[in-house]
């Protein structure tokens, strides 16, 4: 299977408000699962086969830019 993004949510939440779950997305923002951590998405993603990535920087999630994305 190919890449997913693990992203947090709310999208575009400001600084300093907190993250209320995290969700792993095809390419396509498609959600495949929601978690309440970073960590159990992640999990989740590579016991489907999934390759996860995270976001380098936060508000820097462009998946058409590679380098804007880690391995997890």
């Amino acid at each position: 299977m190919g890449n997913v993004y693990i992203e947090p949510r709310p999208k575009g939440r400001h600084e300093g408000t907190p993250i209320e779950d995290y969700v792993v997305e095809d390419h396509k923002d498609h959600v495949l699962k929601t978690f309440k951590t970073q960590k159990e998405a992640i999990d989740w993603a590579k016991k489907e086969g999934h390759h996860p990535l995270v976001a380098r920087v936060r508000h820097e999630n462009n998946k058409t830019k590679l380098d804007h994305w880690r391995s997890a």
